[in-house]
Parts: C-alpha cells; structure tokens; sequence
C-alpha cells in the first residue's frame, strides 16, 4: 500500500509541476492576442513572461526555506490555492498593468509550490531504480511542460479565448489540493529554519534590476544612463547577497549545497540552457503566427513532435542510462544535439520553412535538452542533507526561472535592436514595407538565436568541465528507512 501510495504521491507532485512549468510558455502563443488587446508595445510584451519568471526566481530560495519551516504538504498547498487564485486574477484582467501583476503573484506563489514538489519528490523516492523512474517522470514533465502549454495555448486560444490560457489553472490546482489532501501527510518541517528576510530582499532586487535593465535596453540603448544604473545595481546587489549568505545565521542559501562540485555544475548548466531556450520559444511562436500566419491553434499543434522528442529524450535515455554512466556523458552530448536544433532554427527566412529548418531543428531541441535537463535534476537533488533539500530544490528552480528572466529579456532586447537597425539599414523609396517588416523582424529572431545557441555551448561547456561523477549521486539515507520518506506520505 505504501509502494502504491508513494506513486499516487508523484501524480499528485506532477501535476503541480507541470502546471507551473506550462505557465512559463502557455501565454505565449496568446500573447499576441493579448497584445493587442491590452494594447502592449513590442517592448513591453515580454513582461508577460518575465513578470512570472522573475518573481519565480526571484522568491524561490525564500520559498525553499518556508516549506523547511511551515512543512512541505502546507507549502505545497498554500502555493496551489494561491496560484490558482493569481490565475483567476489573470484571466480577468482589463489592463496590461493587472496582467502583469497578475503573472507577477502568479510567480510569488509558484515559488512556494516548486521546491516543496521538489524536496516532496526528493524525499520520497530514494530507492536507485524507484527514484530514477520517478525523476524520468519528472524530468518529461519539466522538459516537456514548455512545449505542452505551447499546445495547450494554441487549442485554447483559438476556440476559446486568450484568457482561458490562465482560467485553466483553476481546475487544475483544485484537482492537485484535493490529492495532496488526501496522499500526502504533514512532516518534513526543521524548527531551526528561518526566514532570511534581508537575503531575500538583496537576491530579489538584484536580479530584478538586471532583468528591468535589459528590458530597457530595448528602447533606451545599452549606453543609456538608466540602463547602465540598473545592470550595475543588480551586479552590486547580487554580490551583496553572495557575502550576506556567508554571515546570514539560516542563509537562503546554505554553503552546503553550493560547496558540492556536482550541483553547482548542475545549477550552472540549467541556468545557461534555461538563457537560451526561453526566448527561443517566444520567437517560434511570433515566427509561425506573425510572419507565417498560422493560426493559434497550428502553432500549439506544430510544438508536438518537441514535445514527443522531449518525452524520449527523459524516460527512455536520461531515465535508462542515469544509473549506468556519468551524468556528463548525457548532458553535454545533450546540449550539443539541442544547440544544433538551435543552429538550424537560427537559419529561417520569410518563407515557410517548418518542415526542412523548423521542425528538424525542435525535434534536436527537445531530445537533447530533455535529457539534460531530467541528468541535472537528479545531480541537484542527490546526496543533499534532509534539513537541506528544500534549499537545493528552491536553487535548482531558482537557477530555472533566473535564466529564464535573464534570457527572455537578453535576447527579446537583442531581436528588437537587430531589427530596428535593419529596417533603418534597408529603408528606402520603392522598398516594400510589408516584406521589410517581416525580414527585419526574421533576421532580428536570427541573431538572437545565434546567441541562444551560445549560451548551451557554454553551458556544455560547464557540464563537461566542473560535472565529475562517475555516477549520480543517491540521497542521504537512501535504500534505508528513515524518517524522511515516510513522513511525506499518509
């Protein structure tokens, strides 16, 4: 009854998971209905996605040490009431100001909810063969969570409404809180946790004064006065943050957890992956409707065979082969598979080019990122201290939704400029308007997919270097009966 317990557990922790992460990416094919709806600027469109992210990221290592203090099924379900809620406020909104801040508590209360899900699963699931099968499921659903909301976003989108890429969270989150009700019990939770407020405020402030600097870049210029304040505030906060959590008495960010070689080249590797393919996914999508025309529902349906190829590439190669090779020897070959789907995808023109560029360069993407990504969760989470998994789950999302912020509005600032200086470059008497438009606009998409593909060159790079393991670390207690396992389940 256990056995079948601790399985009902991980649907219960999946779906969760597999809402937050679709609510990185299911607004984006809405987006450009909402845009005009809501009468957002190009500049601006991005903070639909990078409210969300930000708060995310921004929140999560404050999150990991709540589910530490208040108990994991207590976090976990506060963070699903409350997503739910911020979801309905959404879907609602009348101004471009209430989404983004809509998505913004959306992001607040996702930061909640990961890392217990995470630490829930961890915890849960220490047995090699068991915990390699439950972080396949896992990592599939990570992986391919992106693409599905793309779908999903598409399918509600055109039958319904772009804002029913919100409203469906509802239903979603109460089915989960009902399940977590009923599976999970109450445990987990460490008395000597606390809440590092000020560590918090420096580690928020800093990465959100990167990310609003390189939003600004877009219309200001990188020479601006303004931007130049931001980005050097947020490098100054952050480095704040790094000495505050070596004095701090509970850190956000305990030294145990980055002190171990593995998992900062697991944190590293998501964050560089998560910079480049963010974007990406937002520029397919104003590819595919604003310079191909599909519809929203033909953009969600043309991300499926990422989506299959992302499945594949977590349950049927991650999952298989974790326990018997080094983690490197799936991540950095992963990377370089989805950095070439990025080279190919990075070669479009204003002409269809779903089935020879498109199509062969998401089915790369998706196989080699999944199976990455499902190899660094398992390295991020293994061999950590009991007191410390919240911690270690809330960095590995943190890692995530930073890189996720960061690249969305890097590279969104680079495709805005890039075109903008083609236009100006190509203008002239007799030059078709329309066909300008649309090459600038694929040319500006181009560039900013070169440095995607960078940004997972580099985080090979990392992987192959600083990630050693002969094989993926297990957790503490693992094949044992500790208190820690059974204390996730009723």
């Amino acid at each position: 009854m256990a056995d079948n317990r601790r399985w009902w557990a991980l649907v219960v922790i999946a779906l969760a998971q597999l809402m937050v992460v679709l609510d990185m990416t299911i607004v984006n094919i809405a987006l450009p209905s909402a845009q005009a709806d809501l009468n957002m600027s190009d500049a601006n469109r991005q903070w639909v996605i990078t409210a969300y992210t930000l708060a995310f990221g921004g929140l999560l290592l404050l999150g990991g040490r709540i589910s530490d203090l208040a108990g994991r099924k207590t976090t976990f379900m506060i963070g699903l009431v409350g997503f739910a809620a911020a979801s309905a406020l959404g879907g609602a909104a009348t101004g471009q100001g209430m989404l983004f801040g809509a998505r913004a508590l959306q992001g607040v209360f996702a930061a909640l909810l990961a890392p217990a899900a995470l630490s829930l699963l961890a915890t849960t699931f220490t047995e090699p063969k068991e915990r390699a099968k439950a972080f396949g499921v896992f990592g599939a659903i990570v992986g391919a969570g992106a693409a599905i909301g793309l779908l999903a976003g598409g399918l509600l989108t055109e039958y319904l409404d772009w804002r029913w890429c919100l409203y469906v969270n509802v239903p979603v989150a109460l089915v989960a809180f009902a399940g977590a009700w009923a599976i999970l019990a109450p445990g987990g939770r460490h008395p000597d946790a606390h809440l590092d407020v000020p560590g918090a405020l420096l580690g928020s402030g800093g990465m959100l004064a990167l990310v609003y600097g390189f939003s600004e870049a877009a219309s200001r210029g990188w020479d601006d006065g303004l931007v130049v304040t931001l980005l050097v505030a947020g490098v100054v906060l952050l480095a704040a943050f790094a000495v505050w959590q070596t004095r701090a008495r509970v850190p956000l960010l305990p030294m145990s957890v980055i002190k171990d070689r593995q998992r900062v080249g697991a944190f590293l590797t998501v964050l560089f992956v998560t910079v480049g393919m963010f974007g990406v996914f937002l520029f397919l999508t104003y590819y595919l409707q604003g310079v191909l025309g599909w519809s929203p529902l033909k953009t969600g349906l043309a991300y499926l065979p990422m989506t299959a190829a992302m499945i594949i590439g977590s349950t049927q190669i991650a999952a298989r082969l974790l326990s018997r090779v080094p983690p490197r020897t799936l991540i950095v070959p992963g990377l370089l598979v989805a950095a070439g789907g990025l080279a190919i995808i990075a070669q479009v023109g204003v002409e269809p080019a779903y089935a020879s560029h498109v199509l062969p360069g998401m089915l790369m993407l998706g196989l080699g990122m999944s199976t990455a990504m499902m190899t660094s969760i398992s390295l991020a989470t293994g061999s950590v201290a009991p007191r410390d998994s919240g911690a270690a789950s809330a960095t590995f999302n943190t890692a995530q939704q930073v890189g996720g912020s960061i690249g969305t509005a890097l590279l969104n600032t680079i495709a805005a400029s890039v075109t903008a200086t083609y236009l100006t470059a190509h203008a002239g008497p007799g030059v078709d308007k329309r066909l300008l438009q649309a090459e600038a606009t694929v040319h500006g998409f181009n560039v900013a997919t070169w440095w995607a593909f960078g940004a997972l060159l580099l985080a090979a790079l990392i992987a192959g270097v600083v990630v050693n393991a002969e094989r993926a670390p297990t957790p503490q207690g693992a094949g044992e009966r500790t208190p820690e396992p059974v204390d996730t389940l009723g």
